[in-house]
């Protein structure tokens, strides 16, 4: 009877080993994916922010970070201390049609930014996939006020 028992420990233990690994591994794809939303969804709303500054306070050429309002630049600090890995966004002033113009961009007409965030997952196997590129794009805000001279 003894011996049946300590059998039976052994095999619980090797039982437990093996299941313990796939669910740490589940929980961790899970955790992963969880934040890979989370900066994705960062990402977006930084987008919107900027663009809306922007369109608000557009600065003498918002296209150049010189050029750039301060509360432009403010609101692109922060979103660049809340998101991980938030890199310059690109500025741009499109018509309806989603065409770049490249002179002075005249009221009414849309602001669009593009911003990018790269996400390295943590996960062993998620991360033989590599370095994910998470963008965005904005071009809901039409500029509000002329530039300054």
């Amino acid at each position: 009877m003894k011996r049946g028992r300590r059998h039976d420990r052994g095999q619980a233990l090797v039982e437990f080993s093996l299941a313990i690994i796939i669910f740490l591994v589940l929980a961790m794809g899970v955790f992963d994916f969880g934040r890979a939303i989370y900066q994705f969804n960062g990402v977006s709303q930084a987008a919107r922010e900027i663009a809306r500054v922007t369109a608000v306070h557009p600065g003498s050429d918002f296209r150049t970070d010189a050029g750039r309002s301060s509360e432009t630049q403010a609101v692109i600090a922060t979103q660049a201390g809340l998101v991980p890995n938030l890199q310059n966004p690109t500025i741009k002033c499109v018509d309806v049609a989603g065409n770049e113009i490249t002179t002075a961009c005249p009221v009414g007409e849309w602001i669009q930014v593009r911003i990018t965030a790269p996400y390295t997952p943590i996960t062993p196997i998620l991360g033989l996939a590599g370095t994910w590129d998470l963008f965005s794009s904005s071009t809901s805000v039409q500029l509000e006020w002329e530039l300054a001279p």
